[in-house]
């Protein structure tokens, strides 16, 4: 009679598992003002990168950009969210915990302006800008990095600009908004720098994007001027954060210089050469 099969029955012996790898899952990126502009396209340079996605926005069009981005081999999550609400930022955060994984990327993005005389424009407009670009982008940083500083790795990107750099007259609010930020930025940045978590402020000029024609701004010269394609700031910004940079200005090699020059202006003189940028009629002249 022959010998049973090795680890058959009658032997005694345990069989054999094998032990399968299981690939590590891709990383998680959070964006902010997913549906277009900057935001859209941060969104698609992720996924470029490997990246799955929360994606959150308010309008519909956030329905095309998750579209789009799964069409890149991405999975995405999207939030529909009024991040002007609290109740939303932190229902934003939720849907965050709630995926199940750690979040390694956080694109905070959503903004918005508004041009004209301060004397004249809408006092909650501008109220919406502070709650918007200040007041929601400091509690979802809140709710980031406490995530990221307990897990104790993370990148966290925040959309500036290069209004920060300067007073901005006749975008008074919108350009004090964008200082807010760049100073939260980079004192997170100095904040974190021991924690396993990085800050990048990414700094865009004139950017073709929705955003002049939601201000009121198509009538100035900055409105008219020839702007920089969103694509290649969104690249210029990841490739930032990934590398850890402090900040980035993006755009073209103009664009660039002249952030730059601003940052070493001095105020009363910058708002002087602002000015005429964004008066109102100063792109029909």
């Amino acid at each position: 009679m022959g010998e049973p099969a090795a680890g058959g029955a009658g032997t005694g012996s345990i069989p054999v598992r094998l032990e399968v790898p299981v690939p590590d899952p891709r990383p998680l990126a959070l964006v902010s003002g997913a549906s277009s502009g900057i935001g859209r396209e941060l969104a698609k340079q992720f996924a470029a990168q490997g990246f799955d996605l929360i994606v959150a926005a308010e309008d519909v069009e956030l329905d095309d950009a998750v579209e789009e981005l799964r069409g890149m081999g991405a999975t995405v999550a999207p939030v529909s969210v009024d991040l002007t609400k609290r109740a939303d930022v932190e229902r934003l955060a939720a849907a965050v915990q709630g995926a199940g994984r750690p979040l390694d990327a956080a694109a905070l993005n959503a903004g918005v302006g508004v041009g004209g005389p301060f004397a004249e424009n809408d006092l909650d407009a501008e109220l919406g800008i502070v709650e918007l670009n200040c007041a929601s982008t400091v509690h979802l940083a809140k709710r980031v990095v406490q995530g990221m500083v307990a897990r104790g790795q993370g990148r966290i990107l925040f959309t500036s600009s290069v209004a920060s750099q300067a007073p901005q007259p006749f975008q008074a609010v919108y350009g004090a908004s964008k200082s807010f930020v760049q100073s939260f930025a980079l004192a997170l940045r100095e904040e974190l720098k021991d924690t396993g978590v990085t800050v990048t402020a990414l700094l865009p000029g004139p950017t073709e994007t929705e955003f002049f024609e939601r201000a009121g701004l198509e009538d100035t010269r900055v409105g008219q001027a020839d702007k920089d394609d969103p694509a290649q700031v969104a690249r210029q910004g990841v490739e930032g954060l990934l590398k850890g940079e402090a900040s980035v200005f993006g755009g073209s090699l103009t664009s660039r210089t002249m952030g730059r020059l601003s940052a070493v202006t001095p105020d009363s003189v910058g708002a002087k050469v602002t000015r005429p940028m964004a008066e109102p009629g100063s792109g029909e002249s």
